[in-house]
């Protein structure tokens, strides 16, 4: 159990400094890194789908059969990140609907006084990022729990989930009117809300069977949404033949990677 406690914060330190990818971009113009994050979408659309049907969905059916509890569980986290993502992007929406003055400023790179008000979206997205990260460290966790090399894949897949998902949330803040220090060191703490998951998942460790049964369908269904309503959809977004043909095997190769962690087992 040490081991498992020490493999899930080490993995989970490893995917909060993710949180410092925005300080790369602040020397490459927006129009290329776009370019560049788009083919990592790209792979990383594979790795989570790869982690999703290649490691955790067989561990789900070795350890439970598929019935119709694991189909619920599935489906629950397929709503929980959907619900986390509307948290996200209600109150943006909701700005852009009233015309924010504030927002509009923003855009054009002006405020108005040294103390710009932060806006209330940028609260809602660090609510939001922060739930997410607290169930990332769960997943962590609970994968760790079934085995090491179930544990590494999961991470593999967060890390690269989450530098786009990093770089979306400190863009928000720095829109939002944080500081880009502040708005780095922010990302940072809230990322470190998936050590509380790692808590919770431990401190019901005696009922180890039960948290894995339930976590690994949550992670699984999470992963599939993540991937198929996120992801991929931003990637049709961009077409042309060279991207198209460079998306597929990004694409291809995060599935690839996936498939060769199975060889640590």
């Amino acid at each position: 159990m040490n081991a498992v406690w020490l493999y899930s914060i080490l993995s989970v330190l490893v995917v909060s400094l993710i949180s410092f990818v925005g300080v790369f971009t602040l020397g490459i113009r927006a129009e290329k890194l776009r370019k560049i994050l788009i083919y990592f979408i790209s792979f990383s659309a594979g790795a989570l789908f790869g982690d999703a049907f290649i490691h955790l969905m067989p561990e789900i059916i070795k350890e439970q059969g598929f019935g119709l509890s694991v189909s619920f569980y599935l489906l629950l986290g397929i709503l929980i990140f959907f619900i986390l993502e509307k948290i996200v992007h209600f109150q943006q929406y909701h700005c852009h609907g009233e015309s924010c003055e504030h927002e509009l400023e923003l855009e054009k790179g002006v405020h108005k006084s040294k103390h710009p008000k932060i806006h209330s979206f940028a609260y809602m997205s660090l609510i939001g990022s922060s739930l997410h990260n607290f169930i990332d460290g769960t997943i962590i966790a609970a994968s760790y729990l079934v085995s090491f090399p179930i544990g590494l894949a999961t991470t593999i897949a967060v890390v690269l989930h989450e530098i786009p998902h990093e770089l979306g949330d400190f863009s928000i803040l720095v829109h939002g009117g944080f500081t880009k220090g502040k708005a780095l060191f922010i990302n940072f703490i809230s990322a470190l809300i998936s050590l509380l998951g790692i808590a919770f998942t431990f401190l019901l460790s005696s009922q180890a069977n039960s948290i894995v049964n339930i976590i690994l369908p949550l992670a699984t269904g999470g992963f599939i949404y993540v991937a198929g309503s996120d992801l991929i959809p931003e990637l049709h977004k961009h077409s042309g033949l060279k991207t198209s043909v460079i998306q597929v095997l990004a694409f291809i190769l995060g599935i690839l990677i996936m498939a060769g962690m199975l060889l640590l087992g």
